[in-house]
């Protein structure tokens, strides 16, 4: 029956089984359109420009996180350096009299030996790790004075306290060389988030950077919106307390005519409550417009991780260096910023609050009103006037008063 077979003709096309060659071709392309058509990012299995966009903005959220362990590592390795210097310094001294109680009883051994009294003892005191060990025999103690008991006892607990305080600074010095092994992990983790967020930037195709400029325009766009729709808020809610401290105050004035006319002449109206909470804000107030103009001094200078100026900065770095400007001490990190004060509404924020952004608090600006901060945002930036809704909404953890 083979022999009947009609031979095929070169190149016809035949429904069925196809060769190796147009089969794998065919299952390629089938393959090919199915994962176009279940998503279509790009070619090639590059990212997506949103999954850029995000993988981006996560390295610099980490790498900020990571910047604040570095300045808090940093910190502490400082105030450890301080502490191992002045032990040292403290063990040098207390060795110097050390060495010198050991010379006066070397004096008084030495006069024992010239009267010819207990050469021997003499001999193995000189010898001896333990001073008080040996003259606690009863012979020797016999011939010493008051005063050479008293030098004694000095020396003995000065020896006691000298080899404590070396073990201390030996225990402190470790832990500088921990806290200086942490600081460079801290380091080397910064520098490589950072690296990797720019090799991905740096891949971006000139039309792929164009749309990401256009929809960070159309973020700042909303942030803005969202910043006047605050401004407005707070200037109504100014409007409203103001009309409700004149109404008061009127009531107040009223109440005290109507009662005695010498009443009225002896105090002014509404002064009663209105003057602590008056005087409290104007204290504030103040200091943050001392904060703020140091602050505002800043604008145009570059944002670098670990910076606390006067060149450049980091987020927690110009907060503490705008505060202290006012007078006012605050910790290095975000973590402990936002600790140093009394939490605020949003709605509430006045000019120089800190406003703390993500749960994980790894971002700080400082509040100049009407939904505006100045904060210094991530590397490759500068210090800048920005709204406090540059990363939506949800993104604020809170805000904070300083002072």
């Amino acid at each position: 029956m083979a022999s009947h077979r009609k031979s095929r003709t070169p190149g016809t096309r035949v429904t069925g089984i196809r060769t190796p060659a147009l089969a794998t071709a065919a299952l390629t392309s089938v393959a090919l359109l199915s994962q176009t058509a279940d998503a279509a990012p790009s070619d090639d299995d590059r990212p997506s420009l949103e999954e850029v966009e995000k993988k981006v903005d996560d390295l610099y959220r980490q790498a900020e996180s990571a910047t604040e362990k570095y300045n808090a590592v940093k910190e502490k390795s400082a105030k450890q350096r301080k502490r191992v210097d002045t032990l040292l310094d403290d063990v040098a001294k207390r060795t110097q009299t050390l060495n010198e109680a050991r010379e006066e009883l070397g004096s008084f051994a030495a006069a024992q030996y010239r009267t010819g009294a207990g050469v021997p003892d003499t001999a193995t005191f000189l010898l001896a790790d333990s001073p008080q060990d040996f003259f606690d025999r009863n012979q020797l103690m016999d011939r010493m004075t008051g005063h050479q008991k008293a030098a004694v006892d000095d020396y003995v607990t000065q020896q006691s306290e000298t080899m404590e305080k070396r073990k201390e600074a030996t225990e402190s010095l470790a832990t500088l060389t921990e806290s200086q092994d942490d600081l460079k992990t801290a380091k080397a983790t910064v520098q490589k988030k950072l690296g990797t967020a720019r090799e991905l930037m740096s891949k971006l195709t000139s039309e792929e950077k164009a749309r990401l400029a256009a929809a960070e325009k159309k973020k700042q766009e909303e942030a803005a919106r969202k910043a006047a729709e605050l401004a407005q808020q707070q200037a109504e809610r100014r409007e409203a307390e103001e009309e409700a401290r004149q109404q008061q105050q009127a009531e107040s004035g009223s109440s005290g005519t109507s009662e005695s006319s010498g009443a009225s002449g002896s105090s002014s109206p509404g002064s009663t409550s209105t003057t602590p909470s008056t005087s409290t804000d104007s204290s504030y107030a103040a200091k943050a417009e001392k904060a703020l103009a140091f602050a505002r001094a800043q604008i145009g200078k570059p944002y670098v991780w670990g910076a606390t100026g006067p060149g450049s900065y980091d987020c927690s770095g110009l907060t503490q260096a705008a505060w202290k400007a006012a007078g006012v001490s605050l910790p290095r990190t975000t973590y402990d910023q936002v600790e140093a004060g009394t939490t605020v509404a949003v709605s509430q924020a006045q000019p120089g609050d800190l406003v703390f952004f993500y749960d994980d608090l790894t971002h700080v600006g400082i509040y100049i009103g009407n939904g505006m901060m100045i904060h210094a945002p991530k590397p490759g930036t500068y210090v800048r006037e920005e709204s406090i809704f540059y990363d939506g909404e949800s993104s604020i953890h809170s805000v904070v008063r300083p002072a």
